[in-house]
């Protein structure tokens, strides 16, 4: 069954499994718990967005012994786990953003019919598409943040072509390490003051050089300047007030007169 609006078609689909696979221990289970519904987004049809309503089964794991008892049904190969698109209109959004852009690929969607912002893009590619960036011998490496003060991540740029090549997880070093020891031709490595960093590239990399980039060489004299100026000026100096010295405000009245 379907129903249609002057912007979204919306089909209501039914399950017709009759066994699905225990997750938890691989047992093959016949007995069904109840449905749920799934919302999934699919390609645009005649210019309208198409939304699924899809009834699907949950089941009983016939294992005694299995922690899980109940689970829900894969709709493999149509979508995947928690997914709200299906597999065929992600793989069309990811294509859109390779050739463009993931805030491009964003607002091209939407004037398909497809509501994705662009951090989705960037979630789709992300899970979807594997790049293999080359990068030169010559390499950038910083933190960013996923999450401000939260989730934090390291970045790889080659420093001839000003491209990312890389997005690692953390900024320990440890997944650093693990790139660079796979990447042994690069030569310089331009980072910031980051100890975890040097730690690693040290390791990895032990006959390449270490640059610490603008910004952070700034850091670093403006905290040598002010180093030599706490060890030459008190960290104090006493000003006096001179605005009640009754001396002093005639001495500042007779000049203005004479001026």
């Amino acid at each position: 069954m379907k129903s249609e609006t002057s912007n979204q078609i919306i089909i209501n689909m039914k399950s017709r499994t009759k066994s699905q696979i225990c997750p938890k221990c691989g047992c093959e289970s016949t007995k069904r718990h109840s449905t749920y519904t799934r919302k999934i987004i699919d390609l645009p049809l005649l210019g309208k967005a198409v939304l699924l309503n899809i009834t699907a089964y949950k089941y009983d794991c016939e294992r005694e012994s299995c922690d899980q008892k109940v689970f829900c049904e894969e709709l493999s190969g149509f979508t995947g786990k928690y997914r709200r698109m299906t597999s065929r209109c992600e793989d069309l959004i990811a294509s859109i953003a390779l050739n463009t852009s993931c805030e491009a690929a964003s607002s091209i969607c939407k004037h398909m019919g497809i509501a994705v912002s662009g951090d989705t893009v960037i979630r789709i590619l992300l899970r979807n598409v594997n790049i293999e960036a080359k990068c030169g011998e010559v390499i950038g490496v910083d933190d960013w943040a996923f999450k401000k003060r939260g989730k934090y991540g390291t970045i790889i740029c080659d420093c001839e072509t000003g491209k990312p090549v890389a997005l690692l997880d953390g900024r320990d070093g440890i997944e650093l390490k693990k790139w660079l020891q796979s990447n042994k031709h690069i030569k310089t490595v331009n980072r910031d003051r980051a100890g975890s960093y040097a730690k690693a590239i040290s390791e990895a990399l032990p006959n390449a050089i270490q640059v610490a980039d603008r910004f952070h060489l700034h850091q670093n004299l403006l905290t040598a300047v002010k180093d030599a100026l706490k060890g030459v000026l008190p960290e104090k100096i006493d000003v006096t007030d001179y605005s009640d010295n009754t001396e002093n405000q005639n001495f500042i009245q007779d000049n203005s007169k004479k001026n």
